[in-house]
């Protein structure tokens, strides 16, 4: 159930993890939320508790392992365990690869692989202990399925589905720690904005975007199910979507 667990989510300030923040915190959950925009974490955590439920925010930069740390530390001792953690902050900047965009490849590395990586490394010890817990990490359609501009992308998502599976094989048995990937198709986020090439940019934006919402009802479906069983994975696209 998800009434009273402690639930961090990262990216919490727009999109998927804004639509998480809420549809958890209607059931129940405790929420520590996590992005960069101090601003926008403030008002969802306002948003949040003018329905009745509990959260609380930490700025917080995924690629830096100290504050991952930090913020799992704020939720155990703000809420007294840690058991939810929804690895959401991603970036999608797609460009061909003869466009040499290093500076983007090496950004998507360090946000959409290591800043996983730090979310599982924070939680762990304290869902050890605990021997119990649930990470969800955020992978997408790409993460299936590469196409002409999505070669980094596309891998920094595979990575985030080999990683959770290579989680829930080492954790799940003894601890109890339960792994999910979420795979989302086309979504209405943020995420397109990050796309330097505007050709590229124009075809994302032709398709037939779901609304965030459903990211977040597949995510609390994970979450709702009793401790004995564990979602491991889900892909969630537009019906219009091939």
């Amino acid at each position: 159930m998800i009434q009273d667990k402690v639930v961090i989510i990262t990216g919490a300030s727009s999109g998927i993890g804004e639509a998480t923040a809420k549809e958890l915190a209607k059931q129940g959950a405790k929420l520590v939320l996590a992005a960069r925009r101090e601003d926008r974490l403030q008002e969802l955590v306002k948003a949040v508790e003018a329905e009745g439920g509990q959260a609380v925010y930490q700025v917080t930069d995924v690629t830096d392992r100290e504050q991952v740390d930090a913020l799992a530390k704020l939720a155990k001792d703000k809420f007294g365990s840690v058991d939810v953690i929804v690895n959401n902050a991603g970036l999608m900047p797609l460009s061909h690869l003869h466009k040499n965009q290093q500076d983007e490849w090496n950004t998507m590395v360090d946000v959409n692989i290591k800043g996983v990586l730090h979310g599982i490394g924070a939680v762990l010890p304290y869902m050890r202990e605990q021997k119990s817990g649930h990470v969800i990490n955020i992978s997408s359609v790409a993460g299936h399925e590469v196409m002409p501009s999505s070669a980094v992308y596309s891998g920094t998502k595979f990575a985030v589905r080999a990683i959770t599976e290579g989680l829930r094989k080492e954790e799940s048995v003894d601890n109890h720690i339960r792994a999910t990937i979420i795979s989302p198709g086309a979504v209405d986020t943020e995420l397109k904005d990050h796309i330097s090439d505007d050709e590229i940019k124009q075809g994302i934006g032709d398709l037939k975007a779901i609304d965030a919402s459903a990211i977040a009802r597949a995510i609390a479906y994970a979450v709702n199910e009793p401790e004995d069983v564990a979602i491991n994975e889900i892909l969630i696209r537009p019906t219009a979507q091939r």
